[in-house]
């Protein structure tokens, strides 16, 4: 990429201030767009690792957690696997760390893939991202795969991103599913 910028600003040399103008903004996005991708794979390598005071600090102070279950737009009229506001994600939290979560006794392995990350710019900064992603779970002898699109709606904090928002639409979620014990 570094070469293609190299190019494309030796081709402008000698077209106007406008042009150098237009690559300065180019090469503003493109660095925007690094720091929001470099965020979404934190945070999934964060939730993988079990790092969860590290996980929990990429979050606004007001937030919400969802997995729906189907496609419901609404998740206050229908039962959702996960619907957590930010005091009930600080508790879920707290309850994995202490280690005597039966269901993550031991902790399930994880590790996913994310692709097709999209950008969109939202009101007053706000960035919202679409992401595609496969994740592998090793627990109790069981390999588990979950598949599934994540929206995350980003919030602008000093030179970073905090995430106001996080919707994950598993494929499966019109099915019965294992248990859901981890930070997906």
């Amino acid at each position: 990429m570094a070469s293609g910028v190299t190019i494309e600003k030796s081709c402008l040399r000698g077209q106007g201030p406008e042009m150098s103008v237009e690559l300065k903004e180019q090469e503003r996005g493109d660095e925007r767009r690094a720091l929001i991708e470099a965020f979404v794979y934190r945070e999934a390598r964060l939730a993988d690792e079990h790092r969860y005071d590290e996980w929990e600090s990429l979050w606004a102070d007001e937030a919400t957690y969802w997995v729906p279950i189907g496609d419901e737009p609404d998740p206050s009229t229908r039962l959702s696997y996960i619907f957590d506001n930010r005091s009930r994600l600080a508790s879920r939290i707290r309850q994995l760390k202490t280690g005597r979560r039966h269901s993550q006794a031991p902790q399930s392995r994880l590790a996913r893939v994310i692709s097709n990350i999209e950008l969109e710019d939202g009101a007053g900064g706000d960035v919202s991202v679409r992401s595609n992603f496969i994740l592998m779970e090793s627990r109790r002898g069981a390999m588990i795969t979950w598949a599934g699109r994540t929206q995350l709606r980003l919030v602008r904090v000093g030179d970073g991103y905090k995430i106001a928002a996080k919707t994950v639409r598993l494929v499966n979620s019109t099915e019965a599913i294992t248990n859901l014990a981890f930070l997906i």
